[in-house]
């Protein structure tokens, strides 16, 4: 199972998602508030796998993902949205993002897009 990095500045988000990316065996290494916290964890942690939410305060999802992209460019980033953010989905793959999960979670949509991204 992966080590993974969550990062969402909604605290009951992060819990849901750490909840089930548990539940699937996966260990949480890490969690950030905001795109610029998520990063400096990244440098930290070295994660398997990030997950990013898009909109958040200080730094963004789309600039932290550039920001790991540019540090690693083989890093593994899902992106997590809300339903209606599809210019901000185009542009994070054109950044380098893996897949996206929507909310609210899933658990088996969640199991899915980990798996398929893990196993590039």
């Amino acid at each position: 199972m992966a080590n993974i990095l969550i990062v969402d500045d909604s605290r009951t988000s992060r819990k849901i998602l750490k909840g089930v990316l548990e539940n699937l065996g996966h260990t949480i290494v890490g969690e950030g508030t905001d795109g610029e916290e998520g990063y400096q964890q990244f440098l930290e942690l070295y994660p398997e796998l990030v997950t990013l939410d898009i909109t958040m305060p200080k730094m963004d999802g789309l600039e932290a993902l550039q920001k790991i992209k540019s540090h690693d460019k083989d890093a593994k980033v899902i992106m997590v949205t809300a339903a209606g953010q599809k210019d901000k989905m185009i542009q994070a793959i054109r950044d380098g993002a893996a897949e996206f999960i929507l909310k609210p979670y899933q658990e088996d949509e969640v199991e899915r897009i980990i798996e398929r991204v893990l196993d590039r």
